[in-house]
């Protein structure tokens, strides 16, 4: 009889870390993160969550990326688009602004309203910078490049400074509208940011790494 009793209460201590499962991560974003025009296995979250398995990272990505959207629509959605539960938010908005001429202060204030109100929740984010057109001219440059580094430095959060790095002006890696990214695009992304998604999965639940 000890000897069960033995045996369940070793079984209860593993229990914990066996139903933590993967860490759940959400990848929030617009056109890049949704896979505009592309497959759904061949979208962001789905390849990046290839690229972390191939790394031994038990990590699920689900894809909260919606074409067109700005830093606004994201903060309107983000309640319902990052369910409890959600270890993580890999927060990939603010392209639409820039190519709508936004004023940065309001994408600034949307994308900062997302940040505080999943740290709210206890939910981290890691956040995927963006770059302006040198054509809307060199302030609206300066404050819109602004924004990605400053929310990091003031909230503390891992920053990937650029999502489109690698890949921006490549005709091999867009669609024929020459922004999207095409399958091999999101595997540039992809291969660029991961060591950012993995310096932020050290910050999350140890239990599921």
């Amino acid at each position: 009889m000890a000897l069960f009793a033995a045996a369940g209460t070793i079984l209860a201590a593993g229990a914990p870390a066996a139903a933590a499962g993967p860490i759940r991560l959400v990848a929030l974003g617009d056109s890049l993160t949704a896979g505009y025009r592309l497959p759904a296995d061949a979208a962001f979250p789905a390849v990046l969550e290839r690229a972390l398995a191939a790394k031994g990272r038990a990590v699920t990505v689900a894809n909260a990326g919606v074409s067109g959207e700005t830093a606004t629509n994201g903060l309107d959605r983000v309640d319902w688009s990052v369910p409890d539960g959600t270890d993580g938010v890999i927060l990939e908005l603010g392209a639409n602004d820039m190519l709508r001429g936004t004023d940065p202060a309001v994408t600034k204030k949307a994308l900062e309203a997302i940040v505080t109100g999943l740290k709210a929740r206890g939910i981290p984010v890691l956040l995927a910078g963006m770059r302006a057109s040198t054509n809307l001219g060199p302030d609206y440059v300066a404050r819109f490049d602004a924004i990605y580094p400053d929310l990091a430095a003031k909230h503390g959060l891992v920053l990937y400074p650029f999502f489109m790095a690698g890949m921006v002006g490549e005709r091999a890696y867009t669609l024929d509208d020459g922004l999207h990214p095409n399958a091999k695009g999101v595997a540039v992304i992809v291969s660029g940011i991961l060591p950012a998604v993995e310096t932020f999965l050290g910050r999350l639940r140890p239990a599921a790494r």
